[in-house]
């Protein structure tokens, strides 16, 4: 292999960005561009599909540019990204027939409650993994259909095309000669069977979702076209696609059966791989394809949280008390008992409640700026000790040491409180784009830049580990605080009819 560098995109909730890779899995350079958020109404979250595509094209260019290199020195794309969100356009035309539907977005809680009422639940949970929760693909594609003027015709004609951002992008990235997704991605759409490894037409009828619309579901190291040439003059293979989570625990090197990793972003996810079985998901944790290789696949279990990083930006952009997200910092010693639960578009794992909301308890007249920003620090290590409790009741093993990335990672204070109130080491690696970094080496895998997982072993270099250093009964003490603001955050909007 003469070309020494791999391009990861790494499409995720509030940026665009591209990362390029050497052999050796170091970083050589980085594009960067935010993403507009838009909020039609309470509780609805979308995107440009369009600003999303053009964006990651902008910074693509631009990290080739910041790098010295020229197109043709790349081996390959990877791509990771936003996993549930969900995109509708014209095969014809490539225009989106809507705005893209973020994976926070709420509008279809109601939906699911039906499918649920209907006795759904078992069925979902033991062969797509996943719980019935208006956070995944399915519900989201069946508002859509109903609810743009034609759409559903059109779709059943086979003139319109679904996927999620890895589908969206590989098909601009392709000139719309590639409509394909992996098994990661596709794992999350509620359409997908795990066990199978097809899509579901029990859960495509109960959705109404026609299978003309659907993508071909392909391994997460593959190539799967070229790029247009008309984008970057010189035709460049398009190898990998993998989740934003499954690809930190490809790039955290977490190979193996009971490792464990935990990403830091707008949202967390803490992930555990399983091996080559599903383990029927309990405990509010969902079972999820980790990766696919060669026609076979690893499963995972996850916890994930909705709001982590975006509590820091809603501080920025609504509360307006800090003016970037680097003025996150803790300058006291406690919260002074004020507790921040975000639950802005509801509980995540190991709750699932679509109708909690975002709660600040505890407050006295002695309550500050600086209290809250704490509280909405200790709020990410508070979920995060929420699903590990349930990861190692449901899969028996307990987590010794969570590997961590993604932006917040560096947060030394969010890194040793997590620690004090896991109980347990929390590992920073050298490199922490591990997301991109999974995206790349599979790519870089299915074009010989890498041999295979053997060679990959030992990516994981420790940068720092952090210890326990809080007695264990106040850690327990103000979980239990944390526990009880959680429940006066439940159930707060009134159920759909």
């Amino acid at each position: 292999m003469t070309k020494r560098f791999v391009m990861a995109f790494d499409e995720g909730t509030t940026s665009a960005r591209a990362v390029i890779f050497d052999r050796q899995g170091q970083v050589v350079s980085v594009g960067q561009q935010e993403i507009r958020q838009i909020y039609p109404q309470p509780g609805w979250v979308e995107h440009d599909p369009v600003e999303i595509w053009t964006k990651q094209l902008a910074v693509a260019r631009e990290a080739i540019r910041k790098a010295g290199i020229s197109p043709s020195d790349l081996a390959a794309i990877g791509i990771t990204c936003q996993r549930e969100t969900t995109v509708i356009w014209d095969r014809a035309t490539g225009e989106p027939i809507y705005n893209a539907v973020v994976w926070q977005d709420r509008r279809t809680a109601g939906l699911c409650d039906s499918l649920t009422a209907r006795g759904l639940a078992p069925y979902v949970a033991e062969n797509t993994g996943l719980v019935i929760d208006a956070y995944f693909s399915g519900s989201k594609v069946q508002w859509l259909l109903g609810n743009i003027p034609g759409a559903r015709e059109r779709a059943e004609r086979g003139e319109l095309a679904f996927g999620t951002i890895d589908t969206w992008l590989i098909w601009n990235l392709t000139g719309g000669r590639a409509h394909v997704t992996d098994y990661t991605n596709a794992s999350r759409t509620m359409l997908f069977n795990i066990r199978t490894l097809t899509w579901d037409e029990r859960m495509l009828e109960a959705l109404s979702v026609p299978t003309a619309l659907l993508p071909e579901v392909r391994n997460s190291s593959e190539v799967y076209g070229v790029t247009d040439r008309a984008l970057f003059d010189v035709e460049i293979p398009v190898a990998a696609a993998v989740g934003d989570q499954q690809g930190a625990l490809f790039g955290q090197a977490c190979f193996s059966k009971g490792m464990a990793k935990c990403t830091f972003g707008t949202a967390a996810a803490l992930m555990m791989n399983t091996g080559d079985q599903p383990i029927v998901p309990d405990r509010g944790l969902i079972s999820t394809i980790a990766v696919g290789v060669d026609n076979k696949v690893q499963y995972a279990i996850e916890g994930v949280l909705f709001i982590t990083g975006a509590a820091v930006q809603w501080l920025r952009d609504e509360l307006q008390i800090i003016k970037s997200s680097s003025e996150a910092a803790v300058t006291t010693p406690d919260t002074n008992g004020v507790y921040f639960v975000p639950a802005f578009i509801g509980l995540s794992a190991p709750l699932w409640d679509p109708y909690a909301r975002g709660a600040i308890v505890g407050l006295t007249r002695g309550a500050n700026r600086s209290h809250i920003i704490r509280a909405t620090l200790e709020a990410t290590s508070y979920q995060i000790r929420d699903v590990v409790e349930a990861m190692q009741a449901v899969a028996g093993i307990d987590v010794e040491g969570l590997k961590v990335d993604g932006g917040a990672c560096v947060n030394d204070f969010l890194m040793q409180f997590t620690s004090d109130i896991l109980g347990a080491p929390v590992l920073r690696p050298r490199v922490v784009e591990s997301t991109a970094r999974g995206a790349a080496f599979l790519a870089g895998i299915a074009t010989g830049v890498w041999s295979g997982r053997e060679e990959l072993a030992d990516a994981f270099e420790l940068e720092r580990r952090f210890e326990p250093a809080m007695d264990r009964g106040k850690a327990d003490t103000l979980y239990r605080g944390w526990s009880r603001a959680v429940e006066r955050s439940r159930d707060w909007v009134e159920r759909c009819s």
